[in-house]
């Protein structure tokens, strides 16, 4: 068994943790924000750019947590408050952010992240876990961010399904109407996770900018945050099953690299078409199934008039 290539495809499918649980939370509130990849981009290139400034490590995660939740307010009072259609506010999201990180990225092209923030986030083992036998050296001697993905996934499961915040927020995604007649107050509960939602897109950018590459490329993202969005259909929109999904596409992003070890005559572009060409095929066949177990919020993506109810 090659360790280093799973070791390899949790550090790949790190920034993948993040940007699902921020969508799927933003989900569960019935809110369908397609600009995942837009506040990827904009985390991915303040984070560099406090980075490059500061030579901070800790305010260069906040400005990209930062960052990413500005993109989700701007996101939640178009489609909350002044009723945009959600769809095309989230794109138009993505288009911004790709173009804000394009210019702001000008003069940064070919800028190495600082040494003293690469030694911050070396990896580490955690003690007794990191010995036990093949799974140890995996999950267990990584860097403190991919530790913070795993205890996010734990802390989203028990917040959605054993809390009363949790069920409240569940209510709102399922039946808002009936939701707000119980006194729920779904506005408030909306905004609150849509912005939790960009905050967590916006650590993903930061993972692939200071810690992933970590120096700063155009299109850093290179289509993750719509991979993102595919996978919380495939997680079913639950957060135990995030890391699964999250480590799998991690590793499909990185396979070719292991290929080419054994000169396969394959095209380099059609292995990276791979994480893509899974991510339809695993959209296909979930659309095919009838069952409604594990069906997205029934009320999601709809805009909410609370004078028709």
């Amino acid at each position: 068994m090659d360790i280093s290539f799973f070791t390899a495809a949790i550090v790949a499918g790190t920034p993948l943790v993040y940007a699902i649980l921020g969508e799927l939370i933003t989900e569960k509130s019935g809110q369908l924000n397609l600009g995942v990849e837009g506040m990827m981009l904009i985390g991915a290139v303040i984070g560099f750019k406090v980075a490059i400034v500061t030579s901070n490590p800790y305010l260069s995660l906040l400005g990209a947590i930062f960052a990413g939740g500005i993109g989700a307010l701007i996101y939640g009072i178009l489609t909350i408050s002044l009723r945009a259609n959600q769809i095309v506010t989230g794109l138009a999201l993505t288009i911004f952010g790709a173009g804000f990180a394009s210019f702001t990225g000008q003069g940064l092209i070919g800028e190495a992240v600082p040494q003293n923030i690469k030694l911050f986030f070396e990896n580490f083992q955690i003690p007794f876990l990191g010995d036990i036998p093949v799974i140890g050296p995996i999950f267990f001697n990584q860097g403190i961010l991919v530790y913070m993905g795993y205890l996010s996934t734990i802390i989203a499961g028990l917040y959605l399904y054993r809390t009363q915040i949790g069920l409240n927020l569940r209510a709102v995604g399922e039946n808002t109407a009936a939701a707000d007649a119980a006194g729920v107050k779904v506005s408030f509960y909306k905004y609150i996770h849509v912005l939790i939602g960009g905050l967590l897109c916006g650590l993903s950018g930061a993972y692939l900018s200071l810690v992933y590459i970590p120096s700063w490329q155009d299109n850093i993202t290179a289509g993750r945050g719509w991979i993102a969005v595919a996978l919380v259909i495939f997680c079913k929109w639950n957060p135990f099953l995030v890391l699964c999904g999250a480590f799998l596409f991690g590793g499909l992003d990185i396979i070719g690299f292991r290929i080419q070890k054994y000169e396969f005559n394959i095209s380099q572009y059609l292995i990276d078409l791979l994480p893509y060409v899974v991510t339809i095929i695993i959209l296909i066949l979930i659309s095919a199934r009838k069952s409604q177990l594990g069906a997205a919020p029934a009320n999601l993506g709809a805009t909410y008039f609370r004078e028709e109810k």
